[in-house]
């Protein structure tokens, strides 16, 4: 069971960039696929980024693909999304999520593909 924890959300004007952090309880955090996912006011949770265990497999959301960047360090047990160029429209809590995964190419892009959620961060983009 690993238990993840984010951090780096905030306010950051148009234009401006954000690191977030998910630091994982653990072990065996080397063998999770990770993602990002968001969810803002009145709006379903939605895929973000992915990346599988071994980091050679990424997927992005076609709205941050080019401005965001996902990565991870299984030394250090957290994974990391890398915002630049940040819009209003990225405005939402964002959560990491963690699923045990057997394949080093694993790097689900579905919420219900997750079994293990991080509590959220905030993130405001203000125009």
């Amino acid at each position: 069971q690993v238990q993840l924890v984010e951090s780096g959300g905030g306010l950051v004007q148009a234009g401006g960039s954000l690191r977030l952090s998910c630091a994982a309880s653990g072990r065996t955090f080397s063998s999770y696929a990770m993602g990002w996912f968001r969810q803002a006011p009145g709006k379903e949770r939605e895929f973000v980024a992915a990346i599988s265990w071994g980091g050679g497999r990424i997927y992005y959301a076609d709205s941050v693909k080019g401005r965001f960047t996902i990565s991870r360090d299984n030394a250090k047990n957290t994974v990391y999304l890398q915002m630049n160029s940040l819009k209003p429209e990225d405005t939402a809590v964002y959560y990491c999520a963690g699923v045990l995964s057997y394949s080093s190419t694993y790097s689900p892009r579905r919420s219900y593909e997750y079994d293990y959620w991080g509590q959220g961060t905030q993130v405001t983009v203000s125009s």
